[in-house]
C-alpha cells in the first residue's frame, strides 16, 4: 500500500494503473476510521482492480469551525486499518494541496440538498459537492463508495454526477451498526462514557417504531419517536424528517410514497456531539 501526499503523484500511478487495464475504485472519507468505514473498502477491493482511499478533513463542509477542530485526526491508526483492507492508495493530501486557490463553485440540488443536513448545515453540501467532485476529477473512478448513514449525502451525490456528467457508479453500502445498534461514526470517539452509554437510544427509538406505526399516522409515529429519544436526558432531537425516499421531500401520511424513510438528528451530551441515522419504513 502506497500514502500519497501529491495529487500529480497519485495521477501519475493511476495513469500507470489504466494503462495495464485495470478498474479504479475509491472510497472517500475523512479519517478517524472505523469498521464501517473498512466494509466500503473491502466492497472496493472486491469489485475493482485497484483501491483508493482518501483521507482528508474537507474544511468547505464544516459551517461550525468548531466542529472542523474538534474532528479526530487518527492517520498512522487509518493506514493500519487499510493496509490490513488491501487498499492499494491512500490519498492523504494537505489542505493547500486540494485548494490551492478558494473553491468558488457552487452546488445546488434542490431538492434532495436543500431539506434537512442542507436546511441545519447551510453551505455542508456545496462543501461536499467541492471535496468530492475534485476526487473524482483526481483519482477518475470507476465507482465510489459511500455508506448510507450519510444517506442523504448519497442523494446529492448522485444529483451532482448526473449533473456534471462524470461516469462514476455511486455504490451505495449499508450501516454498520455496533451491538447496541448505535450507527459507527467518526463522531462516535468524541462522546465521553456517559455519552456513549446513552446515543443507542437513538436507534432504539427508531426501531421501536417500525411496529409502531403498523397501527398509528405518521405524525404519531414522528411525535413518539421524538419524544422517546428527547426523554433520555443528554440527548435533544435536531429534527426528525419522515420523507419521500426518492425527493426527500416531507410526506404527510404513510400513503402517500411507496418509499418512506425517516432520518434523525440528534445532539448528544453537553459538548454537544451531532449524530446522525435513519429508518425505512417503507421501500
Amino acid at each position: 500500500m502506497k500514502v500519497v501526499n501529491k495529487i500529480v503523484d497519485l495521477q501519475n500511478a493511476l495513469f500507470d494503473e489504466r494503462k495495464a487495464g485495470r478498474s479504479v475504485g475509491l472510497v472517500p472519507t475523512m479519517g478517524a476510521l472505523h469498521e464501517g468505514h473498512a466494509s466500503l473498502v473491502r466492497r472496493s477491493v472486491n469489485d475493482n482492480d485497484v483501491t483508493v482511499v482518501s483521507v482528508f478533513v474537507n474544511p468547505t463542509q464544516f459551517n461550525d469551525q468548531g466542529d472542523l477542530s474538534r474532528y479526530p485526526r487518527t492517520l498512522d491508526a487509518d493506514c493500519r486499518l487499510l493496509e490490513e483492507c488491501g487498499a492499494d492508495y491512500v490519498f492523504a493530501p494537505e489542505v493547500s494541496e486540494m485548494y490551492p486557490v478558494p473553491d468558488l463553485r457552487h452546488f445546488e440540488y434542490p431538492p434532495v440538498s436543500t431539506v434537512m443536513e442542507g436546511a441545519h448545515r447551510p453551505g455542508h453540501f456545496n462543501g461536499v459537492c467541492q471535496v468530492v467532485s475534485r476526487l473524482f476529477y483526481i483519482v477518475r473512478p470507476d465507482r465510489a463508495y459511500f455508506g448510507e448513514k450519510d444517506w442523504q449525502q448519497i442523494a446529492v451525490v448522485k444529483a451532482m454526477v448526473r449533473h456534471l456528467q462524470l461516469g462514476v457508479e455511486i455504490v451505495e453500502c449499508p450501516i454498520v451498526r455496533e451491538a447496541d445498534g448505535l450507527a459507527k461514526s467518526s463522531r462516535n470517539t468524541l462522546l465521553a462514557a456517559d455519552e456513549r452509554a446513552i446515543a443507542p437510544a437513538i436507534y432504539k427509538a427508531l426501531k421501536q417504531s417500525l411496529d409502531y406505526a403498523k397501527d398509528h399516522t405518521l405524525q404519531e409515529t414522528h411525535d413518539k419517536v421524538v419524544a422517546d429519544i428527547n426523554a433520555v436526558e443528554g440527548l435533544e432531537v435536531e429534527y426528525f424528517s419522515i420523507v419521500d425516499g426518492n425527493t426527500l421531500q416531507d410526506v404527510a401520511q404513510w400513503e402517500d410514497s411507496p418509499y418512506v424513510v425517516g432520518c434523525i438528528t440528534v445532539y448528544c451530551g453537553k459538548t454537544p456531539i451531532r449524530l446522525i441515522d435513519h429508518i425505512r419504513y417503507k421501500s
